[in-house]
Order: C-alpha cells, then sequence, then structure tokens
C-alpha cells in the first residue's frame, strides 16, 4: 500500500520549492539574499559529503554560501576567530558548524560561540531553552522536519501518545518538546538505552519516533496496530550483494513493521531529505527576520 508510505523526499523537494520561491521575492523587495556559513575541521568523509550536498541545497536554493574547511589539528582560537568573523557579517544569516568536532575541540564553547540568531542548527542553549519553554527559536532541522510531515500529511497529534526512542540533543529532546507544544498537543514518552522494557512502551505509541542508532532494533512486536513511525537512523548494514558492500537501514525493521503500522517513513528517503529542506528554511527565516529581529 503505497499511501502508508511517507515520502519525506517528496515533500522536501516541496519545500524546497518553496524556499527557492520565497528567496527570489526577498531578493526582489528587500535586496537580501539569505547566506549560509558552512564550517568544516577534520576530514571525516561523511561530514565531507554531508556539506557538499548543503552547499549544492543552497545553490539551487538561490542563496549565499560559503565552506570553510579547516584542518583536524585546528587551534581553538583560530575556529573561535572565524565563527566571530561569520557572527559579524551582514551577509551570513545562518553558520552551521559541521558535527562531530576533531577531539581536542571543546564542541560546547564552539556552539556557545555562534550567535543564537544565526544558530539555524538550534544546537545553541539559548535556543533549546527557548524550545523547551515554547517561545520562538531556531529548532533542530531533524526534528523539524518530522513535524513538518506530521503536518503535511494530515497526521492528527492532539492528544495522541508518541513515544521517542533516543535523548540526543539533536533528535530526541527536541522532538520531545516539540511535540509537546500546544501547536502539537501529545501526550510524550522519551526512552533510551536504559529504559527497562522497551517494547512494552513503544507498544503503546501512537506515534513511534525512533532515534537510537541500532539497525532493524523496532520490530512488528514492538509497535501497536495502526501507529504511524518516523524512523530517524541511518546505520549502515553489512550486504554483499550491494556494489558499495553494504546497505542503509533504519532503526525500525521497515519489512516486518510495514503491515502492522499505519503509515511509515522509509529509511533512505524518509527523514534524512528533510533535515537539509528545513535547514534551507531556518536561514530563509533568519534572513527574513522572522524568528529572531536582525
Amino acid at each position: 500500500m503505497q499511501n502508508k508510505i511517507i515520502d519525506g523526499k517528496s515533500i522536501s523537494v516541496e519545500i524546497r520549492n518553496e524556499v527557492k520561491a520565497q528567496t527570489e521575492i526577498l531578493k526582489r523587495e528587500k535586496g537580501i539574499t539569505p547566506g549560509l556559513a558552512f564550517i568544516i575541521a577534520g576530514d571525516n568523509p561523511a561530514s565531507k559529503v554531508y556539506v557538499r550536498n548543503k552547499g549544492k541545497a543552497c545553490e539551487e536554493a538561490g542563496f549565499y554560501s560559503v565552506t570553510e574547511h579547516l584542518s583536524e589539528n585546528v587551534a581553538e582560537k583560530e575556529l573561535l576567530s572565524l565563527i566571530e568573523k561569520f557572527n559579524k557579517d551582514d551577509k551570513i544569516h545562518g553558520i552551521l558548524m559541521q558535527l562531530p568536532l576533531p577531539v581536542h575541540l571543546d564542541t560546547r564553547k564552539i556552539i556557545e560561540s555562534i550567535n543564537f540568531k544565526k544558530d539555524v542548527d538550534g544546537f545553541h542553549p539559548v535556543n533549546a531553552g527557548n524550545l523547551s519553554i515554547g517561545e520562538k527559536c531556531f529548532v533542530p532541522c531533524t526534528p523539524l522536519g518530522i513535524v513538518e510531515m506530521l503536518k503535511r500529511e494530515k497526521i492528527e497529534t492532539s492528544g495522541k501518545h508518541s513515544v521517542v526512542i533516543g535523548r540526543s540533543n539533536i533528535v530526541g529532546k527536541p522532538v520531545a518538546a516539540l511535540l509537546l507544544r500546544k501547536d502539537y498537543n501529545c501526550t510524550v514518552t522519551v526512552s533510551h538505552s536504559k529504559t527497562p522494557d522497551m517494547k512494552l512502551i513503544s507498544s503503546q505509541a501512537d506515534i513511534l519516533i525512533a532515534a537510537i542508532g541500532k539497525a532493524n532494533y523496532i520490530k512488528k512486536d514492538y509497535i501497536k496496530e495502526g501507529c504511524v513511525i518516523f524512523d530517524v537512523g541511518i546505520n549502515r548494514v553489512e550486504d554483499s550483494s550491494a556494489k558499495s558492500g553494504y546497505r542503509i537501514t533504519g532503526d525500525v525493521d521497515y519489512e516486518d513493521c510495514f503491515e502492522k503500522c499505519g503509515m511509515i517513513t522509509p529509511v533512505p528517503g524518509g527523514v534524512g531529505p528533510m533535515t537539509i529542506a528545513m535547514l534551507l528554511r531556518n536561514t530563509l527565516d533568519s534572513a527574513k527576520g522572522v524568528v529572531y529581529e536582525r
């Protein structure tokens, strides 16, 4: 049944087209081009791919973007100086520090050095705090993408029980905070690797968000009939039949859960494409000054 599949790829294309159209209007009427600065430290292959893809997305949307690629052993002082330069640059509306950072750098200190009004990743403590109390803020892009899919698929959330598996600052905690807001009115349970009897908890979910980082962890006996599943997991599993020698799978056993669930995001092609789309929208909102006054 095709209508069970929440197609994040097609929804993300819709959003990116909307961002492009609004960017053209902003340029024409206000003379403002949304600007996004990417900073990457080290040679993490996955990080390089992510940044390249994000840069390409900026170009397609009509944004101005700049990428600074620093060495693995970059001094903290040098990185902080670069961030401060972008904080003061009026052409830059968003600053993205690609994580993870090299081990000698203090991730918290680096994130806190970014002007929270340009923190389009939504990781700064000011944005995290505003999210938790229901104020305007930049929201981390993956959780924002999940709730955008809920809205666009017209999935009822009010009074529903949402179970979030995972408590990271990037996905688990912010998506729980979002779903608690009056916009969504969910009853939220956050579970994690130390939760006893995960099967009992997850099987109560009307909306299940899996972000635990364990391939095919959620089986059909972990879900209740008709639940909606958002699979945030990106896991490499060995597959000798694949040219690369591996395949990408989520935290949910898609084939096992498909018949029992009401709707589900595939991996790949589900939550993943939404992350870049929401990064673009956050940056556009920063340029427009609709979250914080510029």
